[in-house]
């Protein structure tokens, strides 16, 4: 199984498309944009053209809209086809008739199905979790991104960028994204639990909630049960915890029975007398013993009761895995460059953001695939080396070389970019390259040309 990757390439091949078609299929990208297709101009960028260039630009070091068009006039030529115009006008505008609900559509679709065609060894104790963890991101400082995601109210005018706050759904058995939300850094109904039930739908009935202290809400939790999601949380520092009450399961591990918390403001009365008067949670404790570590002591809360099936060592060892939410995310900000987005209006910068998140679970999948061929987990195999290998060796697709020759030749190189396994590698919060001494701005840039001239 290579979740269908090798027949995507020999497609992609066979009918000559853009060489991201070997990810993408034009025929999804139509899918998703539904009606939206039937007004769509342009006799070069097409609807598929334009996500695919779209990703070669997310997927790119350069990640300018001058990079991604040359790209394309460069697979025209070797197509023996017209090179179009390497102005970039027309490209973006082409990007900007992409519907926002299709870009989100073939992030949920590219992700899910990696994950659901994951073997059963990929997996929790037979069960799907799904990991989420908040993050931010800045963007052009433009009035129009300005307007809906202001700066930080402690920065003056002219001196900050535009910032938003994201929250991402991971699939923790091969690290795609299953749906992401970006809303407002700062203002009501914009924290990172507000931003999660935006796209609760991508969490299923069995799957297993894996998350930090924040999203440890009586209600969130009562909710999630209600639709048959068990979760695993840290608890919140300010709760209590006495191991000496409630039912005892074995050392530091026991239930308990929370009676029914005040109705938050975002929740209805409707919904809110729909939830039951009280909630039995277990709660465990996890002792960290490894050098370095900054944090001695975790207690998790679970609505995971059966302490036979899920044991105390085995939610440990999930709750460890949570990490993982924090490594795709410094993929998707560090390696994807996505932690500082370059368009200028609001629309396009959600296109970009859901594209990064497109471009990211196209190339998981890869991952996926290098995984399953070297039997190997994979998480186990580095994002950025896939990514190296997948960028360079593109170019040879557009050359006379087989496709299966081609895939033979990346999914080896997979192998050879295996992460350490260095799980208690002690590492010191400092750094030693010292930074330029360049003052930071805190008047507008008008300010300082003024009193330079």
């Amino acid at each position: 199984m290579d979740f269908g990757f090798r027949r995507a390439v020999a497609e992609a091949r066979r009918s000559g498309s853009l060489c991201f078609a070997s990810l993408l299929e034009a025929d999804r990208i139509d899918a998703a944009l539904g009606k939206a297709r039937a007004d769509w101009e342009g006799w070069v960028y097409t609807p598929a053209v334009t996500v695919w260039v779209f990703l070669a630009q997310c997927l790119s070091s350069d990640h300018s809209c001058r990079n991604a068009v040359a790209q394309l006039v460069a697979w025209l030529l070797a197509q023996g086809r017209k090179p179009c115009s390497l102005k970039t006008g027309a490209y973006c505008t082409a990007r900007e008739s992409l519907p926002e609900e299709a870009c989100r559509q073939l992030v949920c679709e590219s992700g899910r199905s990696v994950a659901t065609a994951a073997p059963a060894s990929w997996l929790w104790l037979e069960r799907n979790v799904v990991n989420v963890d908040g993050s931010t991101l800045t963007m052009a400082d433009t009035p129009a991104n300005q307007a809906e995601y202001p700066q930080m109210a402690c920065q003056r005018p002219g001196c900050g960028f535009p910032i938003a706050r994201i929250v991402v759904v991971f699939a923790l058995s091969v690290g795609t994204v299953l749906d992401a939300a970006l809303g407002r850094y700062q203002g009501k109904q914009t924290g990172e639990t507000s931003l999660l039930r935006s796209v609760e739908d991508a969490l299923q009935r069995g799957d297993v909630l894996l998350a930090d202290r924040y999203f440890s809400g009586w209600c969130d939790l009562a909710r999630l049960q209600q639709r048959g999601i068990d979760v695993v949380v840290r608890k919140h520092q300010t709760r209590a915890t006495d191991f000496r009450t409630g039912q005892r399961l074995g050392k530091d591990d026991h239930l308990v029975v929370v009676k029914k918390a005040e109705r938050p403001e975002w929740l209805s009365r409707e919904e809110y007398a729909q939830l039951p008067d009280e909630l039995t949670l277990r709660e465990v404790r996890i002792r960290v013993r490894q050098r370095g570590f900054r944090t001695k002591e975790i207690i998790v809360v679970t609505t995971l009761l059966d302490a036979e099936r899920y044991s105390a060592a085995a939610l440990a060892d999930l709750y460890r895995r949570r990490w993982q939410a924090e490594l795709n995310l410094r993929s998707l900000k560090i390696v994807l460059q996505m932690d500082h987005l370059r368009c200028k209006t609001p629309h396009r910068v959600r296109n970009e953001f859901r594209m990064h998140l497109l471009a990211y679970n196209l190339i998981r999948k890869v991952v996926a695939a290098g995984a399953i061929r070297a039997g190997v987990e994979p998480w186990t195999i580095s994002f950025k080396g896939t990514l190296q290998s997948f960028n360079q060796l593109l170019l040879v697709l557009a050359t006379n070389i087989s496709a299966e020759d081609w895939c033979q030749a990346l999914l080896d190189a997979l192998v050879k970019h295996l992460v350490g396994n260095r799980p208690d590698r002690i590492e010191p919060r400092v750094l030693k390259r010292r930074g330029k001494t360049y003052s930071l701005m805190i008047k507008p840039r008008a300010d300082y040309k003024r009193r330079a001239a």
